[in-house]
């Protein structure tokens, strides 16, 4: 059966021109559906809180997209978490515990600059959990996310996908250019070496956490203009499916009030 990674058109592109101006479209749908949950729009009811998460190779561009996804809302609405290995107090729990504080309330949105994927990729990769303990984690993380969904949460997830080569170009860019210098890490490069381990990895953890409830959506990002429209275009569709199966009653698009 052939990988799901296999599966993604990395040759998909989008000239800056047409990105810009469709991420600017779905910025103010965005706008406007965070209003409406927030309970700041007729009927005046607060709705589902919304985590989208994002998960990707390095340098994918998932700083840039949580960027423009976020670029358009008041940042009293939106809270971006960037996750980092765990610290010591942290490791005395149930590796799912950390997340807990958090995640949304009703009418509330998080982003999560990688998540609790971590414990599938970099501890399975870097020998920190073995093979039973990652399927169990796969199950739990299941449920994990039915409850978060029950509870009252939209979940929306990315794998931001680019390959080996591009990978490079960018890392050898930072690597010479003293503004992006900080981006680029000793972990970057060990991390590239493991690729082959790295995308056996992925492949596990997306066959496997793929759910009806929690689908992942994979997304070509050697074009950084068309990546970054596709995320935020998905954002848009994805929440707007979950409030109308939760017969909610989406308000049509009128971007022009909600974005100068």
């Amino acid at each position: 059966m052939a990988s799901r990674l296999d599966t993604i058109d990395l040759s998909q592109s989008m000239s800056r021109e047409e990105s810009e101006k469709r991420i600017v479209t779905a910025q103010r749908r965005l706008v406007q559906l965070r209003l409406f949950t927030a309970g700041l729009l007729e009927p005046h009811q607060v709705g589902p809180g919304i985590v989208v998460l994002f998960e990707g190779m390095d340098a994918a561009g998932k700083g840039g997209a949580i960027r423009h996804l976020t670029a358009g809302l008041d940042p009293r609405h939106v809270r971006v978490v960037p996750i980092a290995a765990p610290n010591e107090d942290e490791l005395r729990h149930h590796f799912l515990w950390r997340f807990q504080p958090s995640l949304p309330g009703l009418g509330q949105m998080t982003v999560y600059d990688r998540s609790w994927y971590g414990r599938l990729l970099v501890e399975r990769v870097e020998g920190l959990i073995d093979n039973d303990t990652a399927k169990r984690s796969a199950t739990e993380i299941i449920e994990f996310e039915q409850a978060i969904i029950d509870g009252g949460v939209t979940l929306v997830k990315f794998w931001l996908q680019i390959s080996a080569k591009e990978q490079l170009r960018r890392f050898k860019d930072r690597e010479t250019n003293p503004l992006k210098t900080w981006k680029l890490t000793p972990d970057d490069w060990r991390n590239r070496e493991k690729r082959p381990a790295y995308e056996k990895a992925i492949e596990y953890m997306i066959t496997n956490t793929d759910q009806p409830h929690a689908r992942w959506d994979l997304i070509a990002a050697e074009s950084k203009p068309y990546a970054r429209a596709t995320v935020l275009e998905t954002v848009v569709s994805r929440w707007v499916h979950d409030l109308e199966r939760r017969n909610i009653a989406v308000p049509a698009s009128r971007d022009e009030d909600y974005l100068d």
